[in-house]
């Protein structure tokens, strides 16, 4: 991110402050606004919100809840620029949610670079690590009591025991923001940003080979991939393709009609997830990117499973085999069947975005894969 400021081509968060005081709303109304306003967490997951909340309020006994800004995707700086920008929104959400779910702690779990300009906050703060892992939210739980900041198993969900054994809802800082805004002008007024499925303006961050790389930007879903990009200053040339949802997301076509949407961009195995996007320029090999990011997600592990501690330096390794073009044999049926081999086996999601980035590479960049398997690099021969 070039600067801490939010670009707006929908001004909701990025209006600030003076929106005035919180109403009056039950826990029952709160979780019921939620759901009419069709919010999602701003997170990555992109979990309806509503359901969340109803599962830690069903519990019945005093609740925690944890407003997570710790950010750990390298290439995201969305939730750094909302501290700056909005940081009093987020407390009005934090104390809707903790009404809705009946807490009686809270915490605001950010990067100890930004406590400084916190401090003042009328909550709690808890240091998030700089690691890709540590914003999962069992590993926000694990922070918050003291532990280190890594995923744990999920044969007991954290809605129901999470931070010292209470019901703990673990909530992206973005989303607390937009609650905020939704609790003084109501579901519809959030549902006439977005699309009908996908409603509500979302915060990005823009980088790559765009004139100001790490801006953030604020957009309804369903906004032009192309609006998207010009709202950071335009692309420096033309380009190869975007990444869309960060190092666990997918490659799109460098498309600026293409609509930024979970439901445009599943037929690409991409979602907008935390709102990240990477240009990258015509000149650059996708195959070696990919390997590059694939290299530093095997690297970022907690270093608890099999899938992450054998399986994604293995799977990396490959792809930087074909991205180098060390070709042999069957390279790109092995980097599919790693890729295959550690989805779903690990205590946290880390493995399955790993293999839905290679994945998503290995489909994006076909005429790339063919071009190396025969010693030549489409970048290198500006094709």
């Amino acid at each position: 991110m070039t600067t801490s400021s939010v670009v707006a081509s929908e001004s909701r968060l990025s209006s600030g402050s003076g929106h005035g005081p919180l109403p009056a709303l039950t826990g029952a109304e709160i979780i019921a606004m939620a759901r009419d306003a069709g919010i999602t967490g701003r997170g990555g997951a992109g979990f309806p919100v509503w359901r969340k909340l109803a599962a830690v309020a069903a519990a019945g006994r005093p609740a925690v809840v944890i407003a997570n800004a710790a950010e750990g995707e390298p290439a995201s700086g969305k939730d750094k620029a909302l501290l700056t920008a909005a940081p009093d929104l987020i407390v009005d959400g934090l104390e809707l949610v903790a009404r809705a779910v009946g807490a009686r702690t809270t915490y605001l779990y950010a990067p100890a670079g930004a406590h400084s300009s916190l401090r003042s906050l009328p909550v709690e703060l808890r240091t998030a690590p700089d690691a890709f892992v540590s914003g999962e939210e069992s590993a926000a739980v694990a922070a918050v009591t003291g532990r280190d900041a890594v995923p744990a198993d999920k044969r007991i969900r954290i809605t129901e025991s999470g931070a010292g054994g209470a019901p703990t809802l673990v909530q992206n800082v973005e989303t607390l923001a937009h609650l905020a805004l939704i609790a003084r002008y109501g579901p519809g007024w959030f549902r006439a940003a977005g699309t009908a499925d996908e409603p509500g303006t979302f915060l990005a961050t823009i980088s790559g080979a765009v004139r100001r790389p790490g801006a953030v930007v604020e957009a309804g879903y369903g906004v032009r991939l192309g609006d998207l990009i010009a709202a950071a200053g335009g692309p420096t040339g033309r380009l190869r393709a975007v990444l869309v949802g960060g190092y666990h997301g997918g490659w799109v076509p460098a498309d600026p009609d293409l609509p930024v949407s979970r439901a445009a961009m599943a037929r690409y195995g991409a979602s907008p997830g935390a709102g990240v996007v990477v240009a990258l320029p015509a000149g650059s090999c996708g195959l070696v990117e990919s390997a590059r990011i694939a290299s530093y997600l095997a690297g970022a592990v907690a270093g608890q499973c099999g899938p992450c501690v054998n399986g994604l330096p293995r799977m990396a390794q490959t792809l930087s085999d074909l991205a180098l073009r060390r070709v042999r044999p069957g390279l790109p049926a092995e980097v599919d069947r790693l890729a295959r081999l550690v989805t779903g086996r690990g205590a946290c999601r880390h493995p399955d975005g790993t293999a839905r980035l290679v994945l998503s590479a290995m489909r994006a960049f076909d005429t790339d894969v063919a071009a190396h398997l025969s010693g030549h690099c489409l970048a290198e021969e500006g094709r």
